[in-house]
């Protein structure tokens, strides 16, 4: 089984831990060249062209309050087949897929 990402997945996530203290910055830049670098995880690179789908579904769903991370998250998702999410976020619920980490 593998694993799929996207560049704008890393990026919030590295956003997440952006005013933490040094030792854990670095800690989490370590770990997110881990995950680049592991062959099982399939980083889907961040691109015009999925930059602007991930806009369309962000303008179409006005209503849902989702972000553009997770929109170009959930396209990605579903061209490449992906059912189950490992999030905490609702979001991805209301559209139908799976939630691994469970609703907190």
């Amino acid at each position: 089984m593998s694993l799929v990402t996207t560049d704008e997945v890393l990026v919030e996530y590295l956003t997440y831990f952006s005013a933490t203290p040094a030792n854990v910055r670095l800690q989490v830049a370590l770990s997110l060249r881990e995950i680049l670098d592991d062959p099982v995880i399939d980083v889907v690179p961040q691109d015009r062209e999925t930059f602007l789908a991930g806009l369309d579904y962000f303008q179409d769903g006005l209503d849902k309050h989702y972000s553009l991370t997770d929109c170009i998250a959930m396209l990605t998702m579903r061209q490449r087949g992906v059912t189950a999410v490992l999030t905490n976020d609702r979001h991805f619920a209301q559209e139908g897929f799976r939630l691994l980490f469970g609703i907190g």
